[in-house]
């Protein structure tokens, strides 16, 4: 059986820093791409980052520059570093594994979800 849990979500101020977890099991982390997306109060979800299994990494454009990726194959877990946080980014994240090819940002290319971690961000 296929798990996703996310970790590490809470309140914090603008300006500030969280740092997501996701960890896996029961699939072949090594052959999977993890990507995160986050819903935020009356949007759609979107595309944040994605880890690729060969190494490649995206970022929207939203949080170029603020946000890092990163894995840890060893511990079957995606970590999102999230520095300098502003309001906009108040949302659900959510962590979510594909196989290789297609659109990774696009949410369909995704087969397994994780609940989601909420990350609020005060002004």
């Amino acid at each position: 059986q296929v798990q996703l849990i996310e970790s590490g979500g809470g309140l914090v101020q603008a300006g500030g820093s969280l740092r997501l977890s996701c960890a896996t099991s029961g699939l072949t982390f090594v052959t999977y791409d993890i990507g995160w997306f986050r819903l935020a109060p009356g949007k759609e979800r979107e595309f944040v980052a994605n880890s690729g299994w060969s190494g490649t990494i995206l970022f929207a454009d939203s949080v170029k520059g603020r946000f890092t990726i990163s894995r840890d194959n060893a511990e079957n877990t995606v970590y999102l570093q999230m520095n300098n946080l502003k309001p906009e980014d108040t949302a659900v994240y959510y962590c979510a594994a594909r196989k290789w090819g297609g659109n990774p940002t696009r949410e369909t290319e995704y087969s397994y979800w994780g609940q989601g971690t909420q990350v609020t961000v005060s002004s």
